[in-house]
């Protein structure tokens, strides 16, 4: 066993990790706010319609989405600079499980791109009718929704797995920790329990990633404006590889 404290690298990646999660919030709200505006729910001829009324929006949401993947990366490489020294295999676990729910969202951003080539009117799809283009279409939004909901699944148990290190760190106040490791398994249960369970999203989803939205934006802000707990009150102990 040794004793570790807190280097520069760490206090530089704290910082990333501060920033990206605020950027991300703000893009993934932007991303959500549009297209829940576009798409109407069961009307797959309005959602037609809407999209292809407002396809620079639609677009912009996609380019959000990627976005937010990219800053993803960012903060997942972040976060395991930070947080190796309090366990190596933890953090390296749930670095795997974040980089699956990136790599979800990114087969889910694809999806969106398909909606526009359907309702697009290309030449090698004029053989079609619109009402079964607009069908295929509604059908990539639902594979877009699915998958987000798989991805949430990954991004909530290795959200769970950071915050747990994070809470056994002393880096950040136990509180805030406690926080994120509520909010991260509140939305892995609620991710998983839609797969078994999809009416279940018509009530608590409005509720369900508030936890850990809170704990996002509470976390980007302590360690913009805080930092790191200074290295003479964070030492701990971590196991040798």
């Amino acid at each position: 066993m040794t004793m570790s404290t807190l280097d520069e690298s760490q206090r530089k990646a704290a910082r990333v990790v501060g920033l990206t999660y605020l950027l991300a919030m703000a893009a993934g709200i932007f991303e959500f706010y549009n297209r829940t505006q576009l798409i109407v729910s069961g009307n797959a001829a309005e959602t037609a319609r809407n999209i292809m009324e407002h396809e620079q929006l639609f677009r912009l949401s996609i380019a959000c989405g990627v976005f937010v993947l990219v800053l993803d990366v960012m903060l997942i490489a972040a976060l395991y600079v930070v947080l190796k020294p309090v366990n190596k295999n933890l953090a390296l676990f749930a670095v795997f499980l974040r980089l699956i729910e990136t790599s979800i969202l990114l087969v889910a951003t694809l999806t969106s791109l398909n909606v526009l080539q359907l309702l697009g009117g290309s030449d090698s799809l004029r053989a079609f009718e619109p009402d079964r283009l607009q069908a295929l279409a509604t059908l990539s939004i639902g594979t877009y929704r699915a998958s987000f909901t798989v991805g949430f699944v990954f991004l909530g148990l290795g959200s769970t797995v950071f915050c747990y290190l994070w809470f056994k760190s002393n880096y950040i106040p136990k509180v805030l920790a406690a926080l994120g490791v509520f909010g991260s398994a509140v939305l892995f249960t609620g991710s998983f329990a839609f797969i078994i369970f999809p009416g279940l999203m018509k009530i608590i989803f409005s509720v369900y990633m508030a936890p850990i939205g809170i704990f996002e934006v509470s976390m980007g802000l302590w360690l913009l404006i805080r930092g790191l707990r200074p290295s003479t009150g964070s030492e701990l102990v971590t196991a040798e590889d």
